[in-house]
């Protein structure tokens, strides 16, 4: 223990702590490397591979949607021979195809040959049937009526599949774009720009809704290359064709034009947002008693009847 105590050991193991100190103070700032430069080439080789990534991407849905959208031949020369575009199209022909999310213009040539040629081979296949087949010995009157019936079938059939393809579109982006609105407002309040924001939604919302995330990332590129602003809500607003899709546009129009906070809008709009869908809850909760009179008037009532009732039967049929 003395040995420990001794004031050389003492003054020893003080002077080697001190110089050990100095050597470490003096050589820290020589081993230690630039942290911010090598996290900014990170972040740049980063962003050169997913730039890079996203342009082969690009390139590959080119080429897919070449493939898949382009026309064919014989409708495109059907089309401009019988100058369809002038007889069929008409001003929201195609407003009401985009709204379907069919924006290529081999879609609109598509579109206007089925309901062309239609009409044409409903009208065939039913005077096939009714004339040469079996006419279920209807009378020739009734034949005719049910023929250009088949022939009005067809000629609206198209108008009907691009309605179908709207209403299941619209569900889809209405489903989702709450989660949507609260996302683009969290985003806009951390200090990101409305075309970011945009984008970093588009992104993340396309396990709920692609629909929504393919809207949301043409708007982030016409945010980015058109002159005005507003010219993107205003386009992202048609193409849905949802009030509540519009209403936003129209204060993201206002915010713009005025100078009103975006965050403080949004932060509006999706409270708005939350009201309306608790409201359209409740009403659907509301209504679904007189929705199950029916079924328990029909399954739930003899059941309850039988249970009830059975083993008095019973009894009375042993007697």
């Amino acid at each position: 223990m003395e040995a420990y105590l001794d004031p050389r050991l003492v003054i020893t193991l003080l002077v080697g702590v001190t110089v050990f100190a100095t050597i470490l103070t003096i050589a820290m700032p020589l081993l230690s490397t630039n942290q911010l430069k090598s996290r900014l080439k990170y972040v740049s080789t980063e962003r050169e591979v997913l730039r890079q990534r996203h342009r082969e991407q690009l390139e590959q849905e080119k080429q897919h949607a070449k493939l898949r959208q382009s026309p064919k031949g014989y409708m495109q020369q059907a089309v401009k021979k019988l100058n369809l575009s002038q007889l069929l199209e008409t001003k929201d022909t195609r407003e009401r195809l985009k709204q379907a999310g069919l924006r290529s213009p081999a879609h609109v040539v598509t579109f206007l040959f089925f309901r062309a040629t239609l009409p044409f081979v409903f009208a065939t296949g039913a005077f096939v049937y009714m004339y040469l087949a079996d006419g279920f010995g209807l009378p020739g009157l009734t034949r005719v009526l049910i023929v250009l019936g088949a022939a009005y079938i067809g000629f609206y059939l198209p108008n009907i599949f691009v309605a179908n393809m709207t209403s299941r579109r619209q569900d889809s982006v209405k489903r989702a774009f709450s989660d949507a609105l609260d996302l683009l407002l969290i985003c806009v309040e951390s200090g990101m720009s409305i075309e970011a924001a945009f984008g970093k939604v588009s992104e993340e919302i396309g396990s709920q809704s692609v629909a929504l995330a393919e809207e949301m990332s043409l708007t982030t590129a016409e945010l980015s290359f058109l002159q005005e602003r507003r010219q993107a809500y205003d386009n992202l607003g048609k193409r849905t064709g949802l009030p509540i899709v519009k209403g936003v546009c129209t204060s993201l129009i206002q915010a713009e034009r005025y100078g009103t906070p975006v965050g403080q809008a949004l932060r509006v709009l999706a409270q708005e947002n939350r009201d309306i869908r608790m409201s359209e809850a409740e009403k659907r909760a509301a209504g679904l008693p007189p929705k199950l009179t029916v079924p328990m008037v029909l399954f739930f009532l003899p059941v309850i009847f039988i249970v009830i009732l059975g083993p008095a039967a019973i009894q009375l049929m042993d007697l």
